[in-house]
């Protein structure tokens, strides 16, 4: 609610007029595409490549870290560039990105042996992290929330068309030229996003924040009144720069890296109750509590505490989280069941879980007919809600069953997500303003990826136990015919030949219930993030005035304004009672659902963003 207003003691800054007008955007958002499709891409690609590459370098035991070390380096980097990129500006994010995933395919290319691949493919998922995140970021900065649907429903399109492609590019390039350029064809695609956003994309000059704050009570000091340090060291003119909280990066980086390697690893190259596993965890808690301390202690953390705090982004955190775990069922275990239960060829399979991304994209390009008319909770709320009835159809197909019938539950599960993750997405990003947008939306995307690691841990438990119970439940007849565990029944089925017809159709049932339970258990997360827009999200999302420090693309720099971008948020202030509010920042409701247009928030630029009720 209402913060503690905070002023400098020197004359304010002049405030823009309003939104820094954009000329053309379209070399812009073809910038942001660009780089999207090299993310997508590269977290794909590489899998059907993997023979040759094992085959020229060695390390098959170790091969997985090519994709686990990637996703790593990506997941734990997007907070930090989520708040970096609110401090020093989006453009220097996103170009360092693109560098440094420009210089690991590179890298990649030049790879010697195993490890050094997979240590460079954690160079280039240091780069791929800030390409999600900031490119997002970019995306609600040039459009307004009216508008976002459109141009995150095409990031989603090329997210999906990319991810899609990938493995047929992959395979291609490595039958017909060399497994090593599959990363250099990354060079001239980004070759070209870095030209367009370097040209094309630029970003108001910030002042500094002033180094003596005055708090509403009229006291004024060198601390903040929580009792942290203002951020920052001061500058010959009495301003001070922006500093970074190292140590609280380094913190995220060590928990999330211990947290992803135990849930990647368990059950997989350990059991889940061995010394790594326990060891992993343990330590990955013990970072967490540091990490934790130091956030609360540091002037500018990576991780502020109102992504929490605040109702709506808590909320979407968690929810989101919830959407990362149940994605884990459609990507990992439907090219499984289809191949071994509906005996698809690869390529068949993969088809099957095409559908989902050809109709996720569309209904994320209609969702915003539906949160401009009824919410952004409500829409997510309809969108899970129908995904969670999807989930638990699954089990309901007969088996064995035909194609059409799993693609046509695929076909309407990304219906119903496109209809969830957007106007949380543009819910969020429209809830703050300029200077927390990067952090706010490093956040939700870093649930997700979290929440897919937890998934692909705990479902893959799910599996493996529902696939040895039945194996041990066989009858003694079949008893010496059937494989171990799920990888083994997986490679038997490819030549069932080998099998007698018994043991091959009691395989295909085992790991038909297997994916089942799987499924039921997505639809228990499905159930878990409607439950948390139910409980924690407001009715109504705040909305942001749209702040005059947004990047302006082909058009000169803004003026001098320093606007109160650089102001934290009201909600992260201490509040106090009867403290007056910060002049230009009302608290802007979503606009009326049946009203006019013009009741959409327009007017004031400054001040820190709306906090939500608590």
């Amino acid at each position: 609610m209402g913060g503690t207003a905070r002023h400098t003691d020197q004359d304010p800054a002049p405030q823009a007029a309003g939104p820094p007008r954009v000329e053309r955007r379209g070399p812009v958002v073809a910038a942001l595409m660009l780089a999207m499709a090299l993310a997508a891409l590269d977290s794909t690609i590489i899998s059907t490549a993997v023979p040759q590459i094992v085959g020229d370098l060695g390390g098959f035991s170790v091969f997985s870290w090519l994709f686990s070390g990637y996703l790593l380096a990506v997941t734990v980097s997007l907070p930090v560039y989520g708040k970096l990129s609110d401090t020093f500006g989006r453009k220097p994010v996103l170009l360092v990105g693109i560098a440094l995933f420009l210089a690991g395919s590179l890298l990649c290319a030049t790879a010697w042996n195993m490890a050094s691949l997979i240590a460079f493919r954690v160079v280039q998922g240091l780069g791929g992290g800030a390409l999600q995140g900031t490119v997002q970021t970019i995306a609600a900065d040039l459009y307004p929330h009216r508008e976002r649907a459109e141009i995150q429903a095409r990031l989603s399109t090329v997210w999906a068309t990319s991810s899609v492609a990938g493995p047929a590019l992959g395979g291609l390039i490595a039958t017909y030229a060399d497994w090593r350029w599959i990363f250099l064809v990354n060079l001239p695609v980004g070759a070209v996003a870095l030209l367009l956003v370097v040209r094309h994309l630029h970003e108001p000059a910030r002042a500094p924040r002033a180094s003596t704050e005055r708090t509403g009570d009229g006291r004024t000091g060198g601390r903040r009144t929580d009792g942290r340090r203002t951020g920052g060291r001061r500058t010959g003119e009495g301003r001070e720069r922006a500093r970074v909280d190292w140590a609280g990066a380094l913190g995220v980086f060590c928990s999330g890296s211990l947290l992803l390697t135990a849930l990647v690893q368990g059950g997989v190259a350990w059991p889940w109750l061995s010394t790594p596993s326990l060891c992993l965890l343990a330590a990955s808690a013990a970072c967490a509590a540091g990490t934790v301390v130091i956030e609360r202690r540091a002037a500018e953390p990576i991780i502020p505490g109102w992504v929490w705090r605040r109702r709506t982004i808590a909320a979407v955190n968690l929810s989101l989280g919830g959407l990362g775990l149940l994605m884990i069922a459609p990507t990992v275990f439907l090219p499984t069941y289809a191949q071994s239960v509906l005996g698809l060829s690869p390529t068949a399979a993969g088809f099957v879980l095409s559908a989902m991304t050809l109709s996720w994209p569309i209904s994320a390009a209609l969702s915003s007919r539906v949160y401009l008319r009824i919410g952004f909770r409500q829409s997510a709320i309809v969108g899970m809600s129908l995904a969670a009835l999807i989930l638990f159809a699954f089990p309901l197909l007969p088996y064995p069953g035909s194609a059409w019938q799993p693609a046509l539950i695929m076909l309407l599960l990304g219906g119903a997500l496109g209809l969830f993750q957007l106007p949380l997405i543009v819910g969020v990003q429209s809830s703050v303003g300029w200077a927390e947008r990067g952090t706010a939306t490093g956040s939700i995307l870093f649930c997700r990826q979290v929440g897919q690691s937890v998934g692909a841990a705990l479902f893959g438990a799910v599996a493996n136990a529902t696939m040895a119970a039945r194996l041990a439940d066989a009858p003694d007849s079949l008893g010496g015919d059937l494989p171990d565990d799920l990888d083994s029944v997986s490679r038997a089925l490819e030549h069932p030949g080998e099998l007698s017809a018994e043991a091959a159709d009691y395989l295909r049932r085992a790991v038909d219930d297997s994916v089942d339970y799987v499924y039921l258990g997505a639809a228990l997360a499905a159930v878990l993030a409607v439950l948390a827009l139910l409980l924690l999200a407001p009715r109504v999302f705040p909305t942001h005035v749209d702040d005059p420090t947004a990047p302006a693309t082909d058009s000169p720099a803004a003026s001098d304004a320093s606007a109160a971008a650089d102001t934290p948020a009201a909600s992260d202030a201490p509040t106090t009672s009867g403290a007056p509010t910060a002049p230009g920042a009302p608290d802007h409701p979503e606009p009326p659902v049946d009203g006019p247009a013009g009741g959409a928030p327009t007017g004031p630029t400054g001040g820190g963003p709306r906090g939500d009720a608590r």
